[in-house]
């Protein structure tokens, strides 16, 4: 496949999107969408920061009404940036504000599905075919005003807010949420209308890469050709939240997929460009790069003294250098050059001086040399492989991986030479897209930064690609219109208290659309069900409700420690 995969231009307002248009940049308010003051300030500031496209929620008539006047304010002040719906469960909003906006986004899990009760239902073919009846009926009257009006629209599936009837046929799959998008595709191509595009949103990054790949697939079969919007939910914050949406996103604009992105952080909405905008530049790198998004299949090797979910190399000396040796510790699993503690040495030589000493194990460093030598590999006795390319990583290591088929861990080893911000977009982006296809048994960062920097920068990847867990794993949506507390203090404050407990995840959610569904992967949720009110689940299960705000922080400890998770912050 080259790049860039190539889809239909949609026009929303007057930015186009797909086609030959660039990657489109997107964000959402976080303001109360009738305050109509605030909204406009946050679109502006938004447009001022590299924003494209804005999108603010309509949960309800009072929410749509106030567009008209949020819209015709942004054209009087000269901002013609374009002005999106959010809408979750109320066909009548969406009915409504499209008058009004350049684009709505509907919700195939919930626009006309109640919210998902997690029973087991049976289905059969004719009580499904009922309910896809029942879509076309509250469907069919916006997609024939949209397309009067000629407004665009987002089919956003969330992997977290999947109905009953896709749940219980294809399962809370990337393949359930595909046939949940093309349900509502299919009822827009009934009745002649293609302004629309697709999003297959997940908190995992590995779900959400798979299920916009089997999407392209689907799409390529039929031979449709709408615009993907790439995002991962609840990525969280700070580091977290970038190598989150990274991964994921990054992924897949590494081999061609997406033509709008969007960085969901729980942090002021602002802040989310310019991630986008590495993510963007990362992408031109690899655009006249010739590729697949073929993943060799791999059996993972013994990993030795290795880690088993993941080594972290770091290097005591310059990062162009190479040491002579490099020692391997045993119980952490890191690899520590120049380290006098460590239990075992093996010879660190470059490929061709490997050829020297074929019978003496020893790590093996690949840079740079032709497929066609990699067959000399097998007559060499290493005891791990370092991959170290320098340009073109994740075909070359994906080729690699193919052609080889390694019975030895292999170390992903690339080298920086950025700034501290793209490191963390580009290494996120590049090993993630290997880790997540199952390729790689550990990584080195080579840049010039300090090792406590890169260490931690290492194992939130491998954390982020749900191979190593080392610390909570946190799950906070990014606030908009409809949270009920101030996300970014609360996801703070728990952060502090709570940090410490490897294999453990949290959800923290501003308002019941981003739960109990949107949380479902995580052990404990943490969500906003009224003005001053908080329920508290476990798993998709709400134990706890109506916890007054004043004391839901200590409830939440509360309940992990009765279940038995909680561990002393030493």
């Amino acid at each position: 496949m080259a790049k860039r995969w190539k889809t239909r231009e949609v026009l929303v307002g007057k930015v186009g999107v797909g086609g030959n248009n660039p990657i489109r940049i997107q964000s959402m308010t976080t303001s109360n969408t009738r305050d109509v003051d605030a909204t406009i300030d946050q679109i502006i500031r938004l447009a001022d920061a590299g924003c494209e496209i804005a999108r603010v929620t309509v949960q309800g008539m009072k929410e749509a009404d106030a567009c008209e006047g949020i819209k015709n304010s942004l054209i009087q002040r000269g901002y013609t940036i374009p002005l999106v719906a959010d809408i979750h469960f109320y066909p009548p909003a969406a009915m409504r504000v499209v008058d009004f906006v350049d684009k709505v986004r509907i919700n195939p899990g919930n626009f006309v599905d109640k919210r998902a009760s997690f029973k087991t239902i049976q289905y059969d073919d004719a009580s499904y075919a009922l309910e896809i009846e029942k879509i076309e009926e509250k469907f069919t009257p916006l997609i024939e005003k949209c397309r009067r009006l000629k407004r665009a629209m987002r089919i956003g599936t969330n992997h977290g807010s999947l109905s009953d009837r896709i749940m219980n046929r294809y399962g809370d799959t990337p393949r359930g949420m595909l046939e949940s998008a093309l349900e509502f595709a299919r009822v827009c191509r009934q009745n002649d209308y293609h302004d629309f595009m697709f999003s297959m949103k997940s908190s995992n990054p590995k779900v959400m890469i798979e299920a916009y790949r089997l999407l392209v697939e689907e799409m390529t079969v039929l031979g449709w050709d709408y615009p993907l919007h790439l995002g991962v939910t609840e990525a969280g914050a700070g580091e977290d939240g970038r190598i989150k949406s990274a991964m994921g996103i990054g992924s897949l604009l590494l081999d061609g997929i997406g033509d709008t992105i969007r960085v969901s952080l729980t942090e002021d909405a602002w802040n989310e460009i310019d991630p986008c905008q590495r993510l963007i530049n990362l992408a031109k790198t690899y655009e006249q790069i010739e590729t697949s998004i073929k993943v060799p299949s791999v059996e993972k090797p013994d990993p030795g003294p290795l880690h088993r979910d993941g080594a972290v190399v770091l290097s005591s000396c310059p990062p162009l250098d190479l040491y002579k040796k490099i020692k391997i510790s045993g119980g952490d699993g890191l690899i520590l050059s120049g380290k006098p503690s460590c239990q075992d040495e093996l010879p660190l030589r470059t490929f061709p001086e490997a050829l020297a000493a074929p019978k003496e194990p020893q790590a093996i460093l690949i840079r740079d040399e032709s497929p066609e030598k990699w067959p000399l590999l097998r007559e060499l006795n290493p005891s791990l492989l370092l991959l170290a390319p320098s340009t073109d990583r994740l075909n070359y290591c994906r080729r690699f991986f193919d052609t080889v088929q390694h019975q030895v861990p292999v170390i992903l080893a690339f080298h920086y030479d950025c700034s501290k911000e793209d490191l963390i977009i580009q290494a996120a982006s590049e090993f993630g897209a290997l880790f997540c296809d199952g390729l790689g048994d550990g990584l080195w960062i080579n840049a010039p930064y300090e090792n406590d920097f890169l260490r931690n920068l290492s194992l939130n990847i491998l954390q982020a690609a749900r191979m190593r867990t080392t610390k909570t794993d946190f799950i906070s949506c990014p606030s908009c219109g409809r949270t009920l507390f101030d996300l970014q203090d609360v996801s703070k404050r728990i952060r502090e208290k709570t940090s410490h407990l490897p294999g453990v995840k949290i959800a923290i959610m501003g308002c019941i659309v981003n739960g109990p569904g949107e949380m479902a992967d995580a052990d404990f949720g943490y969500v906003g069900s009224k003005p001053g009110m908080i329920d508290l689940y476990v798993g998709k299960t709400c134990v706890e409700k109506d916890i007054h705000f004043a004391d839901a922080d200590e409830k939440l400890i509360e309940l992990i420690k009765k279940q038995g998770r909680w561990l002393e912050n030493v």
